[in-house]
């Protein structure tokens, strides 16, 4: 056996044995009281806290060898594990404790004529696999998640951020013990080595949902090898329609902010629609607006006739996911033409119109086919905590299971359950 097939086979034989373990502790985490797992979250919170001299100097090995590999400074950026980020993490944790706890909760209970009662109770998916890149802060939220909805969690990192994760999961292996729960309810895989991927995007025996959080390429890579369910989106092509009925003021404001709040988002503006009637009179102050901004407009031809100086937009542009200060715009003739355009080249993720037409504004809530979308409203608030679910492990723009902002409840799945007093089949 040659020296890579028996690197393979050991990593083959390391990750089955995370999901075995993972499939054990997953029953355990399935019948645990609430509060057995807000203490184990509160444990951790207080392991993390404790241990911030430890976890920067791991988070420094990692800036280190990123600094030596030429890591571009956005992402070393997001490496960091600050003083603010740590008490971030730990403020988060306790924010978890704070949400109800969805696991075994009875709704929809009815009478059937038989006699018996039926409704359906929410429970744990089981084992999530996640894969993530850079962004430390991504271990803790996601085991927090998880562990807050009764699943067990395989957690694979980036490479870049192998110390800083693996100091993390020292103290999230802490704070399980002192609440009674087992150490393998959360699991980070301890090797760079991208074959640990391959091999979790298979173990459909352990592992019941993939969740990707990452770049692209990340999240096409496993798309296409995943033989498990994935809760994903791929991009954020969001649009702003500004409806020949908006109020000038609605629409300048929301449409600089869907774009400008921040840029590299997958709920910020990239394409902004504008109807024919309003076009003349909002896109010069519109384009002065993100003049200042520093953002660069690609329009077509019809906005191009109202702003010259605009960069001629390619088919290209309509399909970018710009996450940087570009934005593409199109003069579109009225609201079936601006529905054709979001269903043609959107990516179903946040879309929204400014308008005071009630009609207009119900029929793009209902024709727009995307996981949110909003009427006289920022795409940026397409977020799990400002919908309220107080925290997210991502957005899936799927149509089976989650859509939208995944919080809690989006990690559970729902079974039937039926009360009798001796009923039998006639």
């Amino acid at each position: 056996m040659g020296a890579s097939e028996q690197r393979v086979n050991e990593i083959a034989q390391y990750m089955e044995g995370l999901g075995r373990r993972a499939r054990v502790a997953s029953r355990a985490l399935a019948r645990a009281e609430t509060g057995a797992k807000n203490r184990a979250l509160l444990a951790i919170a207080d392991a993390i806290a404790a241990a911030a001299p430890r976890l920067q100097a791991e988070n420094r090995k990692d800036l280190d060898a990123g600094r030596m590999r030429g890591l571009e400074p956005a992402l070393l950026d997001r490496l960091e594990l600050t003083d603010a980020r740590i008490a971030t993490m730990v403020e988060g944790l306790r924010q978890i404790v704070a949400l109800p706890d969805p696991i075994g909760a009875i709704s929809d209970m009815s009478y059937r004529p038989s006699g018996i009662q039926v409704g359906r109770m929410r429970v744990p998916l089981g084992v999530i696999g996640i894969i993530y890149e850079s962004r430390p802060n991504v271990t803790v939220d996601a085991a927090a998640l998880c562990l807050k909805s009764g699943n067990a969690a395989i957690l694979r990192g980036g490479s870049e951020a192998l110390h800083s994760n693996q100091a993390l999961a020292v103290c999230i292996g802490e704070g399980l013990a002192a609440a009674g729960l087992p150490e393998a309810a959360v699991q980070v895989v301890e090797t760079a080595d991208r074959a640990a991927v391959g091999e979790l995007l298979r173990m459909k025996d352990y592992v019941d949902v993939i969740v990707p959080r990452g770049g692209k390429s990340l999240i096409e890579r496993v798309s296409r090898e995943a033989l498990i369910p994935v809760i994903k989106h791929l991009d954020g092509v969001c649009h702003v329609f500004i409806d020949a009925e908006a109020d000038a003021a609605k629409a300048v404001r929301i449409a600089l902010n869907a774009k400008t709040q921040r840029y590299g988002t997958c709920n910020t503006l990239e394409t902004l629609l504008v109807d024919a009637t309003r076009a003349p009179a909002l896109l010069p102050e519109l384009a002065q607006r993100y003049r200042e901004k520093g953002v660069e407009l690609r329009g077509c031809a019809r906005t191009r006739d109202i702003l010259p100086d605009c960069v001629a937009a390619t088919e290209q542009d309509w399909r970018a996911e710009y996450l940087a200060p570009i934005l593409a715009v199109r003069v579109v003739d009225g609201l079936d033409a601006a529905i054709d355009h979001i269903n043609t080249y959107g990516s179903q993720h946040t879309d929204a119109i400014v308008t005071e037409n009630y009609t207009h504004a119900r029929r793009f809530l209902r024709e727009v086919d995307s996981s949110s979308v909003m009427v006289n409203a920022s795409t940026r608030f397409a977020d799990g905590f400002e919908y309220g679910l107080g925290a997210e492990i991502g957005i899936s723009t799927d149509k089976l299971h989650a859509r939208g902002p995944v919080g809690l409840e989006g990690l559970t799945s729902l079974k039937y359950v039926v009360f009798g007093d001796g009923q039998i089949r006639q």
